[in-house]
């Protein structure tokens, strides 16, 4: 049976681009099953576009607004705990996709049983979609280094520092949305962070080394790509230590790292069957 693909999508005053991004999921080569969409009480016409929307839409369209903001890691978390599909991919509000994106990456999931989190580069494009002429795992450093580590099964080397894997390039099983919520507030993670370092605790990773966003870059965003290139970090627990006199302090690592399954992908009882 093929697999159900939810889409989980989080707004806050998005009216600005929100449009383009619910187009660009309509025009999926492979429709998602389900778009969850959860409002953290947009003061725009946000939810009226998103209403719109989920009137003309071609798969099922759920609108939640929350009773009171959460901010994006919990309302992420809660979008999550909503999708009902096998396979989640998260949407921010204000990209723009790729018509293949979803179609490539279920066909990586199926053809890659034991991976349990596929991610992909991303274009970078300006508020009005105009190319910046380089790409995200340019700006962030994921270079063949990084790529080789993930293949050889060493994705916590590279997902630990916390600068790998951007959530609207992001889709995982749904059998680890157990393992992956709730995610902490207390960290110097971002959701997307802590879901790839949840999963590759206890399941291979993957990647796709194409651009299937186009990833806005605008002054609203929470988060976007580094302005220049980063110099790759170094490897293993040196590349932890760079990383922390970059952006964390020892003592968060170390709370990160706690916090981690500690059993190998190849007999973890939290590898759900999916």
């Amino acid at each position: 049976m093929p697999a159900r693909f939810s889409v989980a999508m989080c707004t806050y005053n998005g009216a600005r681009f929100v449009a383009e991004q619910l187009a660009s999921v309509a025009a999926q080569t492979r429709p998602p099953d389900e778009l969850v969409v959860c409002d953290d009480r947009s003061a725009d016409e946000t939810r009226e576009l998103v209403g719109e929307f989920a009137a003309r839409a071609p798969f099922p369209v759920r609108l939640s607004v929350n009773e009171r903001n959460l901010g994006s890691t919990r309302n992420f978390g809660r979008a999550i705990s909503l999708c009902s599909g096998d396979l989640i991919a998260l949407s921010d509000q204000d990209d723009v996709w790729h018509p293949e994106k979803l179609e490539k990456l279920e066909a990586r999931f199926a053809a890659r049983p034991s991976v349990g989190l596929v991610f992909t580069d991303a274009e970078l494009v300006d508020e009005r979609l105009r190319p910046a002429g380089r790409r995200l795992w340019e700006s962030i450093g994921f270079g063949p280094r990084e790529r080789r580590l993930v293949r050889r099964g060493r994705a916590l080397d590279v997902l630990l520092p916390g600068w790998s894997v951007t959530g609207a390039t992001m889709a995982f099983r749904a059998g680890f949305r157990d393992l992956v919520l709730d995610i902490p507030e207390d960290l110097a993670l971002i959701h997307d962070g802590w879901i790839a370092l949840m999963v590759a605790a206890v399941s291979e990773i993957d990647f796709i080394a194409e651009p299937l966003i186009k990833y806005r870059q605008h002054p609203r965003q929470q988060v976007g790509a580094p302005p220049e290139r980063r110099r790759a970090p170094r490897r293993g627990l040196e590349g932890v230590a760079v990383a922390a006199r970059r952006a964390n302090s020892y003592d968060e690592l170390i709370r990160v790292a706690e916090r981690a399954p500690a059993c190998p992908p190849a007999s973890c009882a939290a590898r759900p069957p999916c």
